[in-house]
């Protein structure tokens, strides 16, 4: 669905409280905005249900233009709750349109995911899986519930957690999707250490595992860093590997990280 603006505050502030409104910032004189027009109508037609075009003649509505700084058009944003949440400038091929709105776009579920952040932070991990399962079960592309339930589960099950990440190929996630792969084979390996390589390392980088197993990031990073400092390149730089998959499951400003970062960073240049 596409219409032309006339009251902007009700067309589009207040309907972006209902649905999303993309909204297509143009004039009559501009070359672009031609070209740009037919794509993001035959895009609305078919995502009726997910948000709505709204065009805004810039001519007409010079206020509205100044309000949100169109300094170049077609300038493009998207209004969720009565607030821009993205935008593009320029006339973009349809394919590069669809990927923006994907990430752009809220998801669905995103009160259930809202609500599952909230159990977590409550200490309420089996409802928060459990809420997580539906949603994922519901939408399976959507990327940022199946990293949370990932990360969730992947100590317990790690292979699980390999799984839900699986098919995850958007850049936004590609770092913590690598995170999570690289903890599911040291969760394994600490179940099953009969493949490890004999060195003098071998012992503590064992130990190193079991920590992570249990949970125990801090004890973890100390005896992995160890590892690096005794032998680098063990199990494939595995130590190595093992931080920086650490660091990222808990966040550059968790107090963990904060407290290895230096130590690894050392004893990756002794």
């Amino acid at each position: 669905m596409s219409y032309d603006v006339l009251n902007f505050e009700q067309e589009v502030i207040q309907r972006s409280r209902q649905i999303p409104v993309l909204v297509d910032f143009w004039a009559e004189w501009c070359g672009p905005c031609r070209v740009l027009r037919p794509i993001l109508e035959r895009l609305a037609q078919g995502n009726s249900e997910a948000w709505v075009l709204a065009k805004v003649d810039t001519e007409q509505l010079p206020d509205v233009a100044e309000r949100y700084q169109i300094r170049s058009i077609p300038n493009v944003k998207l209004f969720v709750d009565g607030a821009v949440a993205d935008e593009f400038v320029g006339a973009l091929p349809e394919y590069q349109i669809q990927q923006w709105l994907q990430k752009a776009l809220p998801g669905k579920f995103i009160k259930q995911l809202a609500q599952a952040e909230q159990l977590l932070q409550e200490g309420k991990s089996a409802e928060a899986e459990r809420l997580l399962e539906q949603i994922v079960q519901s939408d399976p592309h959507y990327g940022r519930a199946k990293i949370l339930l990932a990360r969730l589960v992947l100590l317990k099950d790690p292979e699980k957690a390999a799984r839900v990440v699986e098919g995850i190929d958007d850049a936004e996630f590609f770092e913590i999707v690598g995170a999570i792969r690289t903890i599911a084979r040291l969760r394994d390996l600490a179940v099953n250490p009969g493949g490890l390589p004999a060195s003098s390392a071998r012992e503590g980088y064992f130990e190193a595992l079991r920590s992570l197993s249990a949970g125990d990031f801090d004890t973890a990073l100390e005896r992995f860093i160890d590892v690096i400092r005794q032998d680098r390149y063990y199990d494939d730089d595995g130590a190595r590997k093992a931080c920086i998959a650490i660091f990222r499951i808990l966040g550059e400003e968790h107090k963990t990280t904060i407290k290895h970062r230096r130590e690894f960073s050392s004893a990756l240049y002794v």
